[in-house]
Formats: structure tokens, C-alpha cells, sequence
């Protein structure tokens, strides 16, 4: 590895976000102290939009890890759900176990907890990552949820939605104008200037060591901006390329003839002739929530409904990020959004694993991932989970949950 060449401490360009490299530009110093007044004084919605790896990520994990203690904070990353498995996601970040609760008692089971939470002097702050992915019902609840008061009428919840361009164009539709009113504030990160650029990439180097050190002259950081358009994220990986080709010279610097070299191993084109995202269309297979069980007539037996098999808890840190009901059919986990359970973290393949899921059967299996699938510290390929099992992928913990046979009567 190139750090003792160039006398780092630490990789300057790693794509997972790390609140300490976070560079300090007027945008994202503006998004730090907007999230800091709507936990002081929450009073509706705040929206955080950007293309992927402009580092919405980034400022929340430098916020969060700056927030004072006695802070709730419930996060939710997996969008791709129905209205009543977005309380429920929320129920599970409150550490509540909502899976037999109807939608009414769910929302008074929300509003006791924020009122007690208010009275003790707690704020409490829910983070919606990815939130384009959410549907319009969705979204209803949550401007439902943005109204919520206490006695004396002041809001109980700072509520901050956090997404790609696409989330701004879905708030502005007609039938969430109602949602749109309870928006007080709305940020976009944009790309970096070609000085924020060279001030962005230096600043991560002295993080790392380098201690004022220009090791980028400036036809390499021409080249950057070029085929970056100031994407921090692609400026990680291009920067990152082009230290271990570098590296691979034994050169001490990097110049414009290395960070070609590592245009031409990434395959790119410059940024203006990158094609346009594409909003793929959400999978919704297996990842319904639990129904409430409402009263069936007599003639319909409550068999007829097809029960779910089992829930899974996805945690970070001891923090629960996701939770999904699981019923007959195939549920993908990985990196990116097009799988069913997006999980975003650099230890976790594009396509890692998958779950099978039968009554009485949920299996796990291995899809060549690079780190695998661990169980009590060994690796596994595949695997019939129990109840209580807990799967690891990477830093995430996967707890498998089975559901209770159903003692409702027909």
C-alpha cells in the first residue's frame, strides 16, 4: 500500500463516509448548521438533496457524530416499504416490537413516546436516507408525522429527509402539496468548484497525514475536475487510483501522466459526457409489511392468508437500520439500490446474498461475495436460519426473527 510512501497515517480517499475528512466547503457547512437549528427547534420537514456522492452521507455523519448527548435519534435507510412497514420501521428505532399493531395504535404508540420523550427534555430526530424510494403514502404519513405537538403545541419530532434530485421533484407533485407545506428548509449539495476541488483534495491528504504536503500538482487536479465534474465520490476513487499508480512508479507525487493511468484503468469518460441517471423503478417483492389482523367473517378462515415467516433486523453499531417482514419468495441484499435490501457500506458486495424464503424455511445464501456471510466468527456459504440467528456482513448484523404460529381463530 502507498501510505508509507507518501507518509500517510491513514487512506486519505476512502469511500465510506467519515465524518472527520468531511471538507468543509460553504455548501456542506450551510447543510451542518441548517441540521443543527431544526434540532434546536423542530418545526416541520428539512430536505437534503444531491446526486449520489456529493456527501449527504458525509454531513450527517459529521452532524450525528457532533450531536449532544440525550439526543434521540432513529435513523431508517430501507425506503423501499409500504406506509405501514415505514411505522413500523420507526416503532423498531423507538424499541418498540410493532408487528402485531394496527396503523391507529402504531401512531398513538409514536405520539405517547415523542411527548414523553419532549417532557423529559429529549429532541428527537429521524433521518430518512434515500428517501426518494419512498412512496407518496409514505410520505403522507411522514408529513402526518411532521404535525405531531405536544401539550402546549410545539412540534415533538425534527424529521430531515435526505435523497437523491428525484426527492425534490416527488415533493413537488399535486398530491403532496400537503406534505410540501411542512417543508421549512431545502438544501441541494452541487459538485465542487475546480479551486473547491484542489481545496477538497488537500484537505483530505492533511487529514491523513500529509501536513501541508501538495503531493496533486495542478495539470493532475485539472484532470480531476475534468473527469469528475467535483463529485466527491469520484474524486475519491480517481485520487485513490491515481496514488497507487503512483505508487506502482515509485514516484513521490502524482502528476497528470498518473492520474491518466488511472482514467484509463477506471474506464472513464469525462463527467459532461456521463450519462444521465436513470430512476430504476422500486422492488416491492417480499418486502410488505406485516398486516394488522383485522376481523374475518366466519366463512373466511384466517388461513387463507398466507402468514409471514419471519422478520429480519438489520443493525450498525448496535443501532437498528432496517427491518423487513418476510414472506414466501426472494429478497436480495447488497450495496446498491437494485437490490431489495440496500445495504451501503464498502464491506458489503454489489450483490452479496439472498434469502430464500418458504414457510417454514428461510435460507441464506453466499452470491461470491468478497467478505462472505459470518456466523459466530466462521465464514458461511449457506445457511438454514433458526430463530434467534444472527448473520454478520461486514459491520451489519442481520438478527433472523421467526413469527409465532398465529393463534387467531376463523
Amino acid at each position: 500500500m502507498y501510505l508509507d510512501l507518501f507518509q500517510l497515517t491513514a487512506l486519505p480517499f476512502r469511500l465510506s463516509p467519515d465524518p472527520a475528512f468531511l471538507y468543509p466547503s460553504a455548501q456542506h457547512a450551510a447543510a451542518r448548521e441548517a441540521l443543527d437549528a431544526a434540532v434546536r427547534q423542530p418545526d416541520g420537514i428539512l430536505v437534503l438533496t444531491g446526486e449520489t456522492g456529493a456527501g449527504k452521507t458525509t454531513v450527517i455523519e459529521r452532524f450525528l457524530a457532533h450531536l449532544p448527548a440525550g439526543i434521540v435519534v432513529a435513523r431508517l435507510n430501507q425506503t423501499q416499504v409500504t406506509a405501514l412497514g415505514f411505522l413500523q420501521g420507526l416503532l423498531v428505532q423507538f424499541g418498540f416490537a410493532p408487528f402485531s399493531m394496527a396503523r391507529a395504535e402504531m401512531l398513538a404508540t409514536i405520539s405517547a413516546f415523542l411527548i414523553e420523550q419532549q417532557s423529559a427534555g429529549r429532541p428527537v430526530l429521524l433521518i430518512v436516507d434515500e428517501a426518494q424510494h419512498l412512496a407518496p403514502e409514505v410520505l403522507e404519513e411522514v408529513g402526518r408525522l411532521a404535525l405531531l405537538a405536544g401539550p402546549e403545541g410545539s412540534r415533538v419530532l425534527c424529521i430531515v429527509l435526505a435523497g437523491q434530485p428525484p426527492l425534490a421533484e416527488l415533493l413537488e407533485a399535486p398530491s403532496l402539496a400537503a406534505v410540501a407545506a411542512e417543508i421549512r428548509t431545502r438544501l441541494r449539495l452541487t459538485t465542487l468548484s475546480a479551486a473547491e476541488v484542489a481545496a477538497y483534495v488537500q484537505h483530505r491528504l492533511d487529514v491523513a497525514g500529509a501536513a501541508g504536503r501538495v503531493l496533486f500538482d495542478e495539470p493532475a487536479l485539472e484532470l480531476a475536475q475534468r473527469y469528475t465534474g467535483g463529485m466527491p465520490r469520484l474524486i475519491n476513487t480517481l485520487c485513490d487510483t491515481a496514488l497507487a499508480h503512483a505508487y506502482e512508479q515509485h514516484l513521490d507525487h502524482v502528476g497528470a501522466t498518473e492520474v491518466q493511468g488511472a482514467i484509463a484503468s477506471l474506464q472513464w469518460v469525462e463527467y459532461a459526457a456521463r450519462p444521465k441517471p436513470v430512476r430504476r423503478p422500486l422492488p416491492t417483492a417480499a418486502l410488505e409489511p406485516i398486516e394488522p389482523v383485522e376481523p374475518v367473517a366466519p366463512q373466511l378462515p384466517v388461513s387463507v392468508r398466507e402468514a409471514p415467516v419471519g422478520y429480519l433486523q438489520v443493525s450498525l453499531d448496535g443501532r437498528v437500520v432496517a427491518a423487513l417482514q418476510l414472506r414466501r419468495g426472494r429478497v436480495l441484499i447488497g450495496r446498491t439500490s437494485e437490490n431489495d435490501l440496500q445495504i451501503d457500506s464498502t464491506y458489503v458486495s454489489r450483490h452479496h446474498c439472498q434469502l430464500t424464503i418458504e414457510p417454514g424455511s428461510v435460507v441464506i445464501e453466499d452470491l461470491n461475495s468478497t467478505n462472505g456471510l459470518r456466523m459466530k466468527g466462521e465464514r458461511v456459504r449457506r445457511h438454514v436460519l433458526a430463530d434467534g440467528d444472527v448473520v454478520m456482513l461486514g459491520q451489519h448484523a442481520l438478527a433472523y426473527q421467526a413469527m409465532p404460529p398465529s393463534d387467531a381463530n376463523p
